[in-house]
């Protein structure tokens, strides 16, 4: 009985046995769950983290592409405005040392016309070359100073003489020695004058 006694608890504890090993394979499975699940939130909140990581460097960059842009905008938009103006200038410019040249041949024609002949045709051919020269400088857009009795304008006017006058006042144009013309607001010749005093 003993022998029997003593077999039959051995299967009991091999049952006990059976049973811890069970239990800790479940514990040992829930606590691999657990580790796992604890894994892939951790997964999860290091992917969030990288993704808004992966924005803010998208949106810096956005940023510094977009101000480069806006500054390269900006420089363009300078250099347009500053080309233009250096286009209108030249233009200005080259007009203006165009019609300084040809204003002594202006000037001769204008002689011309004051001095006396006998031959009409001659005069009158004179006339008409005066009158096609004043016509073309008028549609570039050049104007005779006008000086004669008015007011004495050193912006417009070259005095090289004074003289003493009864019917104009003090300061005023009696008298134009050279005609002076004007391209716009630009003065490209003074009138040379005699002033009163």
């Amino acid at each position: 009985m003993n022998k029997k006694n003593h077999q039959e608890k051995k299967p009991k504890e091999q049952d006990i046995d059976l049973t811890e090993t069970a239990d800790e394979a479940e514990i040992s499975e829930e606590t691999q769950d657990a580790e796992e699940t604890k894994a892939a939130e951790t997964e999860h909140i290091d992917s969030n983290d990288d993704q808004s990581a992966k924005i803010e460097a998208l949106e810096k960059e956005l940023q510094n592409e977009k101000d480069k842009y806006m500054r390269l905008f900006a420089e363009f938009d300078n250099f347009r405005k500053r080309t233009s103006k250096e286009k209108t200038e030249a233009y200005g410019d080259a007009t203006a040392k165009t019609i300084s040249e040809l204003l002594p041949v202006i000037d001769n024609f204008d002689r011309a016309l004051d001095t006396p002949c006998s031959d009409e045709n001659f005069k009158k051919g004179i006339d008409m070359i005066f009158t096609q020269m004043k016509d073309i400088f008028a549609k570039i857009g050049v104007t005779e100073i006008d000086a004669l009795q008015k007011p004495f304008d050193p912006n417009l006017h070259n005095a090289i003489k004074q003289a003493e006058s009864d019917e104009l006042e003090a300061d005023t144009v009696c008298e134009v020695f050279q005609k002076g013309y004007k391209l716009g607001d630009r003065i490209i010749r003074h009138s040379m004058v005699s002033v009163t005093i």
